[in-house]
């Protein structure tokens, strides 16, 4: 099972944003991380949520700690996972 760490692709699963993928950029304690989409890849922009509003996926990027949504968005490139993050996530009935 995937972990929370820096770099992790994780889906939203409460909020505005349920079902849209981000990347956690920052954990800031046991509770909260920082994540960003980026906005123009995927809609969710840079903001501290609960880690228990996260789900943690198999992919991982390499980044530093707080970085830029430009780097986050690089890394996402040449990891290819730029059109897997636009995709929301949908539930079968």
């Amino acid at each position: 099972m995937a972990s929370f760490e820096v770099g992790r692709v994780c889906i939203k699963t409460a909020g505005r944003d349920a079902l849209r993928r981000c990347v956690l950029v920052e954990i800031i304690d046991k509770n909260f991380g920082l994540v960003t989409g980026p906005k123009n890849v995927s809609g969710i922009r840079r903001r501290k949520v609960n880690l228990s509003h996260l789900e943690p996926t198999e992919d991982k990027i390499t980044i530093d700690k707080n970085a830029s949504d430009e780097v986050v968005s690089k890394a996402l490139e040449k990891a290819n996972l730029i059109e897997k993050m636009k995709k929301k996530i949908t539930i079968k009935t």
